[in-house]
C-alpha cells in the first residue's frame, strides 16, 4: 500500500519524510496554511530522498504553471482538487507530454458526502483521491465505498491518523494520503509521521 504525506512546507518536514520513506510527498500550491511558492517547492523537492515522488496539489491552476513545475523537475505528479474536467486533464497531458517528455501522471480528487452511495466514478486521470473535501482534515462515511464503482487506482484521504489508519487500510485503497493527521498544532510532527508510516509498512509484511 502506497503512502503519501502531504502539505510539506519546511526543511524539517523534508527531514521527517526522508526518515519515514513514504512513497509520495505533497506540496500544496493552492491557497492553504500549507501553501508553498514555486521557488520554495523546488528547493524542498530537491532535498527529498531518492524514491519519494514529489506531488503538486492544485486547485483550478493554469495548465502552463503546472507544466513549468513538471518540466523543471519540481513535481512529477499533479493532484487536482478543483473543477478540472477530463478536457482539462487531456490538455494538461498534451502540454506536458511535448518535447519528448512523458505526460504528467494525474491524481483527481473527488469529494464524497451523503447521497453518494451507488456512485460510479470514471475519469481519464491516472488515479483518484477520495476525500471529504480539500484540506478539511475530516473523514467521510467510508461505508459509501462499498457501493461505488471506481475505474482507477485510488487514494483515501481526509482525517486519517494513527487511530483510524487500520480501518482505512482494511478498505484496500491503492494508497493512504495523510496531512493534518500527522501534525501537532498545525505543523508536521516527526513522531506522528514515523508512527503512521511504520504501522502501514508493518501491515504489508
Amino acid at each position: 500500500m502506497q503512502i503519501k504525506i502531504c502539505g510539506l512546507s519546511r526543511d524539517k518536514d523534508i527531514d521527517y519524510v526522508n526518515e519515514a520513506r513514504p512513497n509520495y510527498a505533497g506540496f500544496v500550491f493552492a491557497s492553504s496554511p500549507r501553501q508553498v511558492s514555486a521557488v520554495m517547492a523546488q528547493y524542498l523537492r530537491f532535498r527529498l530522498a531518492d524514491g519519494i515522488e514529489p506531488v503538486g496539489v492544485f486547485v483550478n491552476t493554469p495548465i502552463k504553471l503546472i507544466a513549468e513545475l513538471y518540466k523543471n523537475g519540481t513535481i512529477s505528479i499533479a493532484q487536482l482538487h478543483g473543477d478540472e474536467d477530463d478536457a482539462y486533464i487531456k490538455r494538461l497531458k498534451e502540454v506536458t507530454g511535448a518535447e519528448n517528455l512523458k505526460a504528467i501522471p494525474v491524481i483527481k480528487a473527488i469529494k464524497f458526502d451523503k447521497g453518494d452511495e451507488g456512485r460510479t466514478i470514471a475519469t481519464n486521470a491516472d488515479f483518484l483521491l477520495l476525500d471529504s473535501g480539500a484540506g478539511l482534515g475530516k473523514t467521510f462515511n467510508w461505508d459509501i465505498l462499498k457501493s461505488i464503482k471506481i475505474n482507477k487506482p485510488w487514494f483515501l484521504a481526509g482525517g486519517i491518523d494513527i487511530k483510524n489508519v487500520d480501518k482505512a487500510m482494511s478498505l484496500n485503497p491503492y494508497g493512504i494520503d495523510v496531512s493534518s493527521g500527522v501534525e501537532t498544532n498545525g505543523v508536521k510532527d516527526q513522531k506522528k509521521i514515523l508512527e503512521l508510516t511504520v504501522r502501514i509498512h508493518n501491515e504489508q509484511r
